[in-house]
Order: C-alpha cells, then structure tokens, then sequence
C-alpha cells in the first residue's frame, strides 16, 4: 500500500468555502499613480493659494496682469481637483470592493458588513465618515496572513487609522476654508479672504499627507492579498519513491 499523502490539486478555493484569491496588484498600480497624481495636483493648488494670498495682501501695488494670473491659477487648480478626485475615487473604490471581496478568500467570520458596502458606504451621507474605515479595517485583519501553526498574525492597524483620520481631517478643514471664501468673497474683504486661503492651504496639505499614507495602504493590502489562504500558502509536497 502506498503511504504517499494524497493532496488535492488547488482550484483557488480555500478549504472556508470563500472566493478564489482575484489579482488587485494591477489595480492597486493604476490607484497609486492616480494617488501621486492627486498630490502633484495639491501641491500645484498650495501654490495657487500662496499666490493669491500674496497677491490679497499687496493690492495697493498689485497690477491687472498680476491678480488676472493669480484668478487663472486658481480656477485651473480648482478645476484640476476635481478632475482628478473623480478619476481617482472610480479606480480606488474598484480595487477596495475586490479586496472587500478577496478577504473572504482568507477568513469568514472578520468582515460584519456585506462586500456591497465597499461601494455603497462611500454614498451614505454623514455614514461615509466611518462606513468605508469600518470596511478597510475589516478587510485589513481578515487578509493577514496566518503563521505557520496555523494561527492569525497581528497586524498593526495603524496604516490604516492615520490614512483615514488624515483624509477625514482634510475634508473638514477644507469644508471649512470653503465657506469662510465664499463668505468673505461676497463682502469683499481681502483679509478675511487671506485667513481662507490659510486654511484652504492647509487642507491642501492635509490631503497630500492622507494621499501618501493611502498608497502606503493601498500597496501593503496587496501585497498581504497576494499570497493564497492556509493550506495552499506552502507548496505541495511532491511525490517520494
């Protein structure tokens, strides 16, 4: 009789009964260009911002020429913004929804939410301020890779927890810095619309430091996704004569 171990033939599907492991690294890459385009982009609009603050507080000396390129460069930042949190958003919701979904490659029983909310919690007024962490912390734990006895490795969440605390930070001072320019552009007020600017430029790079720790995120997930759940992270054996 032989005593040679019958193993069987890995079809992608781990023994939990979850999804086979799909490939994010290409998805992962297109998201961390667009990352890098998003800070490019924000530095270009902190300088916009310091233009026009200069720019507010030197109107007596200020010439047409002057504050008409001032107006261009920050309509263009503005503009630039947009565009490219539109292209960005897109890309990076359909890398988190197939993380969302390869984390039950690894593990069942760590994500409470459905993998809908990986898109659908991004939409929820006011929810969108926790929902999308709740669902990449989620996704973050059931992907670490089990040791070898088989047991669950800690992984830190702090990656995670600065990239979101980061990101929420810049939304608000932006929101902030929005309504104190709409304010004081209506009364005409330079100084006041000096101390928007201070703080929309702040948020600028708020939001450049949340773009650098989402790539450190967006990289670190994929490559704890790339490798297959227990059993079939170690190699076969192969036959002995």
């Amino acid at each position: 009789m032989s005593h040679i171990p019958v193993v069987p033939p890995y079809d992608g599907f781990p023994p939990t009964g979850g999804p086979a492991l799909r490939p994010t690294k290409g998805l992962a890459a297109a998201v961390t260009v667009l990352l890098y385009a998003v800070i490019a982009i924000d530095l270009f609009a902190f300088g916009a911002d310091l233009t026009m603050w200069a720019l507010l507080g030197n109107l007596a000396t200020a010439t047409a020429q002057e504050a008409k390129r001032a107006d261009a460069l920050y309509e263009l930042a503005a503009d630039l913004q947009g565009s490219i949190l539109i292209a960005t958003a897109v890309v990076f919701i359909i890398w988190f929804h197939r993380s969302r979904v390869n984390a039950e490659h690894y593990t069942r029983d760590v994500c409470t939410l459905g993998r809908g909310w990986a898109i659908g919690s991004w939409f929820v007024p006011i929810g969108n301020l926790w929902l999308p962490y709740r669902v990449a912390k989620e996704t973050w734990q059931a992907s670490a890779q089990s040791a070898p006895d088989g047991s669950r490795r800690t992984v830190s969440m702090t990656p995670v927890r600065a990239w979101w605390t980061l990101w929420v930070g810049s939304l608000a001072v932006s929101r902030l810095g929005a309504v104190l320019y709409t304010k004081h552009h209506k009364d005409e007020l330079p100084d006041g619309l000096r101390q928007a600017l201070s703080v929309i430029a702040l948020s600028e790079l708020l939001d450049i430091a949340a773009a650098a720790l989402a790539i450190l995120f967006v990289r670190k997930l994929t490559r704890m996704q790339q490798l297959p759940a227990v059993p079939y992270a170690a190699a076969h054996p192969s036959p002995q004569p």
